[in-house]
């Protein structure tokens, strides 16, 4: 396959020759800047081979590389092997960092090419900041891969849409674009771009499944004071949805009709819009109307869930851990008869939520990395590359379920048979900056950014450490990674939001020795009121998810007693929540592994 990467990154050079580009980036991203995208938009895995969710590939006439986190560091070098595709290692996860390498390796007067419909306005302005500086031009007006892409490409999906319902999204539309419009008159504006697909299907009570697990449609929208407008293909809209739809004062336009919609915008009008998330394209075809800048008004009322939105995420949270102790028991029974290959424990735990009410799908890929595959932060077994489970060694696994009520993210990390003193040591680290984590209470304002370190600390106290971010935040029937809130680093947007009562989050500490193991512990937590003191509001985390932690790997030399006092409590909370829905057997397994330590 390398030659074939290698004939695809000859074509774009020859590309690049034409258009006189000396360099081109090609992102990750599609033109809504989604994280996950559908296949017709996997530019970046089509001309490389790297199928990292998140990456950066570059080529210039004599250089290709890829630019990823630690998160793809193994699985990018195997995938890149061969071609001439070379790993560029990130030493700060979101960091621009191959703007920083073209602005050293450019001759002044070069001109970089890019698909501005894949690159934000915020990106262009900082990337010709960057550029101005050593003379070197920005071209946003190329789409080089439609030019070499002209075989065997995904076509765009067509996928019926259909309706999310109230008794699961807690408000009606036609309440959330009354929220929606009193932040637009707060901020002086007669209408509102959203281009972000989950933020589209949040608004208008929709799904869709043009993504692969994430329930979202390919769509614009146009808020504006008195009518609201959706830009899709008209062919995914049942008849019968658009009347409802037009009946809420909302308009069906076909998607690419949104371009000439912002370009007669009058001068009188206002259209607020957020450039770290409409795409230079798009915002350059506002050319009458005063743009106010600003944020995606759905991502923050998105990001508090209702009532009805938490106490369903808490039922799937039931349903999940249901079908886990019927995949988890039936994976220990297996490998004292046979080896399991990862692929067929995925499936089996896609199976065991099937039969859960409401279950919609997968909420991403499930990462089953035993021994050294766990290692790979991102790993997605395949089959005939997988490994096979054997009644030894470690076994990560990662997995989620999209249900109507909620959408569930966890992870656990077991041992078969007996584990080392090392791999026992960094359990322990990783389980007490889980709990470290899920036991804070902080003061309202409190940002992701100061509360990472509790979940590290006890790593660091050993020169140990992890790459990846503590957590992230998580839709409701929607994407598993929902911005803005998280725990991380640094302060790009996920460390810099303050997290309010209704968010939903991962706290998800991990190690990872490459060649060994990996060990990841995690579980989503909702933010609630604690209490107020001496004039501060306080809050804390509820843990919802449910299911055992494993208590075998742990070294009890390590974990103190408010430490075991939150285990045994979390355990006890699992075993009441789970055991009715379980049968004799399954609820033998369960009580043995709540068992307090």
């Amino acid at each position: 396959m390398s030659n074939t990467y290698n004939k695809r990154l000859s074509a774009l050079r020859a590309q690049m020759t034409a258009h006189k580009i000396d360099a081109c980036i090609i992102p990750s991203s599609d033109a809504h800047q989604s994280e996950y995208v559908a296949d017709h938009y996997k530019s970046r895995t089509w001309l490389t081979g790297f199928t990292g969710s998140m990456g950066t590939a570059v080529a210039t006439r004599n250089f290709a590389g890829v630019w990823a986190d630690s998160r793809y560091f193994i699985q990018a070098e195997t995938e890149l092997s061969g071609s001439d595709w070379k790993l560029q290692r990130m030493k700060v996860q979101g960091a621009a960092e191959h703007i920083d390498w073209l602005c050293e390796n450019l001759a002044p007067g070069s001109t970089v090419g890019v698909d501005g419909r894949l690159f934000t306005v915020g990106q262009v302005r900082q990337i010709e900041r960057a550029f101005s500086a050593k003379g070197i031009t920005l071209r946003y007006d190329l789409d080089l891969i439609s030019e070499i892409w002209t075989e065997n490409r995904p076509p765009v999906p067509g996928k019926r849409i259909f309706e999310h319902a109230v008794d699961y999204a807690g408000r009606t539309r036609t309440e959330k674009l009354q929220q929606i419009r009193e932040s637009m008159k707060t901020a002086g504006a007669d209408f509102h771009l959203i281009s972000t697909l989950d933020d589209i299907c949040w608004t208008f009570n929709l799904r869709g499944s043009d993504v692969e697990c994430n329930p979202v449609f390919y769509a614009y929208s146009i808020i504006g004071m008195e009518k609201a407008f959706l830009f899709i293909d008209g062919r995914k809209i049942p008849a019968s949805l658009k009347v409802e739809l037009e009946n809420d004062g909302i308009t069906v336009k076909p998607y690419d009709s949104v371009l000439s919609f912002l370009e007669i915008l009058p001068a009188s009008k206002s259209i607020a819009a957020d450039n770290n998330t409409t795409s230079i394209y798009l915002f350059n075809r506002i050319s009458h109307a005063k743009v106010i800048e600003s944020e995606t008004i759905p991502i923050a009322l998105k990001a508090v869930k209702n009532q009805t939105e938490i106490a369903g995420t808490k039922n799937a949270m039931v349903k999940d851990g249901v079908a886990l102790v019927k995949a988890f028991r039936w994976l220990e029974k297996e490998v004292k008869k046979r080896p399991v290959a990862e692929t067929e424990i995925a499936a089996k735990l896609a199976y065991f939520r099937s039969r859960m009410p409401l279950y919609y799908g997968e909420s991403f890929d499930a990462i089953v990395g035993y021994n050294a595959n766990g290692a790979i932060v991102h790993y997605r077994p395949e089959v005939g590359k997988c490994a096979y489970v054997e009644n030894k060694g470690i076994l990560l696994i990662d997995s989620g379920g999209q249900y109507l009520d909620g959408t569930t993210d966890i992870t656990r990390t077991i041992a078969f048979g007996e584990p080392t003193h090392e791999q026992k040591k960094a359990y322990t680290l990783v389980l007490k900056g889980h709990i470290a984590l899920a036991m804070l209470k902080f003061p309202k304002g409190t940002k992701g950014v100061q509360m990472d370190t509790l979940a590290r600390m006890y790593l660091w106290q050993h020169n140990l450490n992890y790459g990846h971010g503590t957590g992230h935040g998580v839709g409701c029937f929607l994407n598993v990674h929902e911005p803005p809130q998280g725990f991380i680093t640094g302060l790009a947007s996920r460390g810099s939001v303050a997290h309010e009562p209704g968010m939903l989050s991962s706290n998800e500490p991990g190690y990872y020795r490459v060649g060994e193991f990996g060990i990841r512990i995690e579980n989503l937590i909702f933010v609630e009121e604690a209490e107020t003191f001496e004039g501060t509001t306080f809050y804390q985390f509820d843990t919802v998810t449910l299911f055992p932690i494993d208590t075998t790997m742990i070294e009890k030399s390590l974990i103190s007693p408010q430490e075991k006092a939150w285990l045994n409590h979390y355990h006890a909370k699992v075993f009441e929540a789970l055991s009715p829905q379980l049968n004799p057997a399954e609820t033998g397994w369960l009580k043995r592994k709540c068992k307090p330590i």
